[in-house]
């Protein structure tokens, strides 16, 4: 599973429960300690309260500060590392979470430029990967994994969840693979029913 580009992967503000689950989502993948899990962690990003943004900063000095952003000392893989922002946007301060990837250049500003891009946009919506990744974020460990062996080869190692069917029970579905109503189903109710962002 390659992921690897800018996403959103929570609706909402993490409280810390939530903040600290997000930042090993995949730590249930095949193979976890075989490869380079870069890709699956780079470019993922939250938003955060100023008490986890705090707390985070205070738990170590940072590897580095500059203006509205710090990066923790300590690094995901080989190059991956969280970098927290406080960002002013619409005349609000708010708070992030990202995974930036320091073998590429400008990371963190371009993580931050597209934040706040994000966050910027004139209507609330959610795109329909932003949906999956919040189901995904949202699901707790139990009910959520990955495609093993008695998947077809070319599923194997994608991200699955539990779904109840109602008359038809529990089944196990890949994410990617969920209906429109299936994803309706298992959002929380205030996300349900927003619009997908109109493409210019």
């Amino acid at each position: 599973m390659t992921l690897s580009s800018i996403r959103k992967v929570y609706q909402g503000i993490a409280d810390r429960r939530q903040m600290f689950r997000m930042f090993d989502r995949h730590a249930q993948r095949p193979n976890r300690f075989e490869g380079d899990a870069g890709p699956l962690y780079a470019g993922e990003w939250f938003e955060v309260g100023r008490v986890e943004h705090d707390y985070m900063l205070k738990i170590l000095p940072p590897l580095w500060m500059r203006g509205e952003m710090f990066a923790l000392r300590e690094f995901l893989t080989d190059s991956i590392i969280s970098v927290f922002y406080t960002l002013r946007i619409d005349g609000r301060t708010r708070y992030f979470h990202a995974y930036c990837d320091l073998n590429v250049t400008r990371s963190p500003v371009e993580m931050r430029d597209a934040i706040v891009e994000r966050e910027s946009w004139p209507v609330k919506a959610m795109t329909h990967n932003e949906r999956l990744e919040h189901i995904w974020s949202a699901t707790h460990d139990e009910y959520r994994g990955y495609a093993g062996d008695q998947w077809l080869p070319e599923h194997r190692g994608k991200r699955t969840v539990l779904y109840y069917g109602g008359r038809r029970g529990t089944t196990l579905k890949l994410l990617e693979d969920l209906t429109d109503d299936e994803i309706a189903a298992k959002l929380p109710v205030h996300l349900r029913h927003l619009p997908e962002p109109i493409a210019a």
